[in-house]
């Protein structure tokens, strides 16, 4: 029997229970047991309720809670070093150019400062994780120019049976400029491996600018290495092929567009090794309808159309054409795949519309959503003061027109078009006059606080002076398309214009007056 007193002593090699002189050895008993059995035979009153038994470490004599290795933590981390094979300073590699880091083997992954991304690149920089158990990691902070990640690392090791130490330590992780393999192609000349052609045959670049917005809006972009623009359209390379398929399936999900079948040009070819280098075109085809085009439907699309028209304005574009019978208030869409199965061309577009004036403007009580059909009383400004001719016509933009405001509009008294486009129907009667929009003054367009971002573009060689005349104006219309909108403007990114706002004496940013409601 062992005594239940509570003078108990433990040493190194075994274990000796003291009762006043006498001591007994007991080499290979588990001490753990007989301080559990001492206790229980003393009924515990050896201890203080609350608390635990110690021993002294054998190195130092602190006392310590027993663990299999007889020595406080202090003691153990002396002669233990857990994260030795594990590199205190650790090589990264990051693209001067683009800015993006190597993700081991071959990947360029772009991050942000102090990121999960950055960090999980960072742990895979560092050898030797497998022989720990990671318990965190956390950056720590570093002057952005040092060209030095910092990370803390918290981790834990079994050292002897049943001890288990954790520590924490920091690895610097110098960071080398290097070059991505975009950048290096770039650097080579050899920029591109594919070419989406965008192109639409029409005679303004309207549709373009919100092609642009869209592109800069969801970011599809960023894979591009330089986009060209061209006459009929505009050019985006890419220097993988997945990449410009990618771009293409984006295309037809925000605009009524065809997409064509690529070509293929070999530049090289490895037999041995059944590798082929080449180069892939993907050509766009834009539906050639834009807004504020009149259209005459096809008879087949006139009926899959609920018999729309077939004399209709187009009131918008997003995934398909959105029509509009002014005449009864009809509204309807035309698909890309509904299109090209009977192509129509535009018969007006807005650079043949003629300014008129309205002289009078009544309600006729038809309405389709937020637009009212009224009618109208007009006459053509350039005429005011030289004749009296006047024309009625039925318009959708009742809710905004009143006497003596300005419209655009077709004149088909004069009008010159294709006749191919209406040999369907024989008994077409068509309006005097088809009222597209309203003209605000100058002054609206000064007082705009608004801006859009566009993307950098090459300009195609030997570009002449006119055209850029015409983008400009073509750009204008669309931003004023954008500035009377609702739905084109939910669109896009619109931002503030920071030379419209003066700074205050307070710092505080003070926009110009704005027009009145009716300018």
């Amino acid at each position: 029997n062992i005594c239940t007193s509570h003078r108990v002593l433990f040493c190194v090699i075994g274990v000796s229970v003291a009762v006043g002189a006498m001591q007994v050895q007991m080499p290979g008993t588990d001490a753990s047991s007989l301080m559990a059995l001492a206790d229980v035979r003393s009924g515990a009153s050896a201890l203080i309720p609350g608390t635990q038994a110690t021993i002294l470490c054998c190195t130092c004599g602190a006392p310590m809670v027993w663990n299999p290795a007889s020595m406080c933590a202090n003691c153990i981390r002396t002669r233990v070093d857990i994260t030795e094979g594990i590199p205190k300073s650790v090589p990264m590699q990051c693209c001067r150019a683009c800015g993006r880091f190597l993700n081991p083997p071959k990947h360029w992954v772009a991050c942000q400062p102090e990121s999960k991304e950055l960090l999980s690149i960072c742990l895979k920089r560092i050898k030797g994780l497998n022989k720990v158990k990671l318990i965190d990691a956390s950056f720590i902070w570093t002057e952005p120019h040092c060209r030095r990640l910092k990370v803390k690392l918290t981790v834990q090791k079994e050292v002897y049976s049943g001890v288990i130490l954790q520590q924490a330590f920091a690895v610097e992780l110098v960071v080398h400029n290097f070059q991505c393999t975009n950048c290096h192609m770039v650097a080579a000349d050899n920029t591109w491996r594919a070419v989406v052609q965008v192109r639409q045959k029409v005679d303004h670049k309207r549709t373009f600018y919100l092609l642009e917005q869209l592109i800069l809006k969801y970011k599809a972009h960023q894979q591009t290495t330089s986009v060209k623009e061209v006459p009929d359209g505009i050019d985006f390379y890419f220097l993988h092929r997945n990449h410009a398929v990618k771009f293409q399936e984006f295309l037809t999900s925000v605009i009524p567009c065809r997409p064509k079948s690529a070509s293929e040009k070999v530049l090289s070819e490895d037999l041995n090794n059944n590798k082929v280098n080449a180069k892939y075109t993907f050509s766009v085809e834009i539906v050639p309808i834009c807004k504020d085009d009149v259209i005459c439907l096809h008879p087949r699309q006139h009926g899959s159309n609920g018999n729309i028209g077939p004399i209709v304005l187009c009131s918008g574009v997003t995934q398909s054409v959105k029509l509009l019978d002014p005449t009864t208030m009809q509204r309807g869409e035309l698909r890309q795949e509904v299109y090209y199965k009977n192509p129509r061309a535009a018969i007006m577009t807005l650079k043949q519309a003629t300014e008129y004036t309205v002289l009078d403007s009544e309600l006729t009580g038809l309405s389709a959503g937020k637009m009212q059909q009224a009618e109208l009383t007009l006459a053509r400004t350039r005429d005011l003061g030289s004749n009296d001719e006047r024309f009625r016509a039925l318009t959708h933009l009742g809710n905004l027109l009143q006497a003596g405001d300005t419209v655009l509009g077709y004149d088909f008294t004069a009008a010159v078009f294709n006749e191919a486009e209406t040999k369907e129907w024989p008994r077409l009667q068509l309006p005097d006059v088809l009222v597209v929009k309203k003209v605000y003054p100058e002054k609206r367009r000064r007082n705009r606080l608004w801006k859009l971002r566009s993307l950098i573009k090459e300009e195609e060689e030997g570009t002449y002076k006119s055209l850029h005349k015409a983008s400009e104006a073509d750009y204008e219309r669309f931003m004023e398309d954008v500035d009377m909108d609702p739905e084109l403007r939910q669109r896009v990114n619109v931002y503030k214009d920071p030379a419209r706002f003066r700074i205050a004496e307070n710092g505080a940013l003070v926009p110009p007056p704005r027009a009145a409601p009716g300018e």
